[in-house]
């Protein structure tokens, strides 16, 4: 059987599940402090799941928006990364059973985030394109320049058309920039590459099943983002919802149709399950419900944060919206009480403090909403990328999309449209 090999110490054990916005951030404050901390993904990279869409629509590489654990924690002696998938807890006995074996613990951390929610369709599950991995979004790039290359072949034109069109499903931040950029690819780049196919044959369609787009944003940011993506061509469809997808056909419900090779499915999202937590523990969505220390009622010494965790406050009666602001800002109390515990202090109750909100919609276009203030246009769009290159981790890595970016916005071309595919091996 696997060994975790973790050495045993006199420190008090703290294991992270997931490295993603929250466990990432919880182990970077804890290291050097008095606990052992190990910290488990699945991957022995982080990724900075706002930049995805850029990958499906060959703006960046994958290499640019990942960062190695390893690398984050050279310097760190009480930090242990493991690469592992965690299938069970089990409280009582303070372990996790995992593919590495069992792990003990001291304090666990529940930091697994959120995956695509396809709402029980298995249709959709099949056919559809996710993006909440870096892997999803290569799968996205190289299926829209393949659907290109048989565009160019194929003889009939209702197949033609089918293989150019691409419908994204959902109107949050991800769909608005998917179906953005994709926009400015129509206008600016795939014409070039594809001299051959006649473009106005291409639609871009969005489909939000509630009145706006943006939900979590302001009124005119919604208003403005909508605009934006129908001056660049994008056909948006609010009040709308799928019912089926087949692979070729997208089914909604009011019994039309739209066809399509490609539908980008951004719709939802469902915590990441885990055996062990009692089901009076989960709500909608899967998610874990905590106290306001972000500890599992009744549980001492489990804390969830991120994604995966349900906290009510008066402002959020439903749980803090399930982005990166609200694990990154758990991460920080939970470590600021960890620390408080080992010194035998009371703990702080955490309260969430939205920053801001924003989304990309193409070149020069973007939305912006601050606690004070509201604006749109070029300077949010200065802001939004000034904002999200500042959080990419690892200072190579924010040269390389700058200078991406700046290629891009010169040029108005991205020269990563190649197709990467894995080698079938022979059995």
């Amino acid at each position: 059987m696997m060994k975790a090999n973790i050495p045993e110490t006199n420190k008090k054990r703290v294991v992270i599940i997931g490295g993603g916005f929250g466990g990432l951030k919880l182990a970077r404050k804890l290291a050097g402090s008095n606990y052992q901390v190990v910290l488990i993904d699945k991957n022995n990279y982080h990724q900075f799941q706002p930049l995805f869409y850029q990958i499906a629509t060959s703006g960046l590489e994958p290499s640019a928006i990942c960062f190695p654990f390893r690398k984050i924690f050279q310097e760190n002696k009480n930090v242990y990364v493991r690469i592992a998938e965690v299938t069970s807890v089990h409280s009582k006995e303070n372990c996790i059973i995992s593919g590495i074996g069992e792990i003990k613990y001291d304090y666990l951390v529940l930091a697994m985030g959120a995956d695509t929610n396809f709402f029980g369709n298995k249709n959709i599950m099949t056919h559809a394109l996710p993006m909440k991995a870096v892997t999803e979004a290569l799968d996205i790039r190289n299926k829209v320049l393949e659907n290109y290359e048989n565009a160019l072949i194929a003889e009939d034109k209702t197949a033609k058309i089918a293989l150019m069109n691409i419908v994204v499903v959902g109107g949050g931040p991800t769909g608005v920039e998917v179906a953005g950029t994709l926009a400015n690819m129509k206008k600016h780049i795939l014409p070039k590459d594809y001299p051959e196919l006649d473009f106005k044959d291409m639609n871009i369609s969005l489909i939000e099943s509630t009145p706006k787009l943006l939900n979590g944003m302001s009124e005119i940011a919604s208003k403005k983002a909508k605009a934006y993506l129908e001056k660049l061509d994008v056909h948006v469809l609010i009040n709308t919802s799928v019912k089926d997808y087949n692979g070729e056909d997208v089914l909604l419900m009011d019994g039309t149709t739209i066809n399509t090779k490609i539908m980008v499915w951004a719709a939802g999202v469902i915590s990441n399950k885990l055996e062990g937590i009692p089901e009076n523990m989960l709500a909608k969505g899967g998610r874990i419900k905590v106290d306001e220390y972000n500890r599992i009622e009744g549980v001492e010494n489990i804390f969830v944060i991120g994604d995966m965790a349900l906290m009510k406050e008066d402002a959020y009666p439903n749980g803090h919206p399930q982005m990166a602001q609200p694990a990154i800002q758990q991460a920080k109390q939970l470590a600021h009480n960890l620390k408080n515990l080992a010194k035998g202090k009371t703990l702080t109750p955490f309260h969430y403090k939205n920053p801001r909100s924003m989304a990309t919609v193409g070149k020069n276009l973007a939305v912006v909403d601050l606690p004070y203030v509201k604006f749109q246009g070029f300077f949010a769009w200065l802001v939004w990328m000034l904002v999200h290159l500042m959080s990419i981790v690892g200072i190579k890595n924010r040269i390389l999309i700058f200078i991406n970016w700046a290629w891009s916005y010169i040029t108005y071309d991205q020269s990563l449209r190649l197709i990467l595919r894995a080698k079938n091996k022979q059995v």
